[in-house]
């Protein structure tokens, strides 16, 4: 039914869950793998300028709720049906990002996570660009996204360099 002077249009609303719903279940999917990481990373010879473990859950918290809001940010410009490219970037980057916690944490393979995690960054770069084309706010909710998978990329390097028999 088209809009008219008297009806009001869609809640936003929904559909930020749903993004909200998407996201934390890419976290979830990680979290699976990571049941035991508290454990094995205080295993590990770490540098120390590592964080301690307690501060990644919230920090992942944030991120995951600020790639939600990005996503929805774009959404309510661009549609699925309008832009299922721009959602297959955002999605494989929420696919790589699962990944990794799988590839270091569950499979202790530091080399191959060190790997996807570069090409993690390239998705995050590559969406923040589709992102900024259509909404640049919401290119800049990903900023924060970025400088921590960043700083995770030299951590998992520095981890796995440091701990030959482990990873």
């Amino acid at each position: 039914m088209p809009r008219t002077l008297f009806t009001s249009p869609p809640s936003p609303w929904p559909s930020l869950a749903v993004w909200l719903l998407l996201c934390f279940a890419a976290a979830a999917i990680g979290a699976v793998a990571s049941a035991n990481a508290p454990d094995f990373y205080a295993q590990l010879n770490r540098p120390a300028w590592a964080p301690p473990a307690w501060l990644f859950g919230p920090v992942w918290t944030v991120l995951y709720g600020l790639m939600a809001l990005s996503a929805w940010v774009v959404w309510r410009e661009v549609r699925l049906e309008q832009g299922f490219a721009v959602y297959g970037l955002f999605g494989a980057q929420l696919a790589a990002n699962a990944l990794w916690t799988w590839l270091f944490f569950a499979w202790r393979q530091g080399q191959w996570a060190f790997v996807e995690i570069l090409v993690l960054i390239a998705l995050i770069v590559a969406t923040m660009k589709v992102f900024w084309r259509i909404r640049p706010p919401a290119a800049a909710l990903l900023v924060p996204y970025l400088a921590w998978v960043c700083f995770a990329a030299a951590l998992t390097f520095s981890i796995w360099q440091r701990n030959p028999g482990l990873l």
